[in-house]
């Protein structure tokens, strides 16, 4: 009796891992989500039409910045000072 549950704890946690493999869905590790070239921008940018600075994370020893301005928002990860790179969330 105390065989079942944990037989069925290790087939449910290989089926989820196994559709994660299988399913297609999602980025694989390391690779770069495929946006359009006008999604890409730079934070100077985007203050310059209007964007505004909502909120700002830290990300190791970068900082992801967001900007929103109507119903479009921008996530800016921040390289240095002076360069950033920016892709469209919405």
């Amino acid at each position: 009796m105390r065989l079942l549950p944990l037989v069925s704890i290790v087939l449910l946690s290989a089926s989820g891992a196994f559709a994660q493999e299988a399913g297609g869905l999602g980025l694989k590790l390391g690779q770069e989500a495929p946006t359009a070239p006008a999604a890409k921008t730079s934070m100077g940018d985007l203050l310059s039409k209007g964007y505004e600075i909502k909120a700002a994370v830290p990300n190791g020893g970068k900082f992801v910045v967001f900007l929103q301005k109507d119903q479009s928002a921008y996530a800016c990860e921040m390289k240095s000072l002076t360069a950033s790179q920016c892709g469209a969330l919405n």
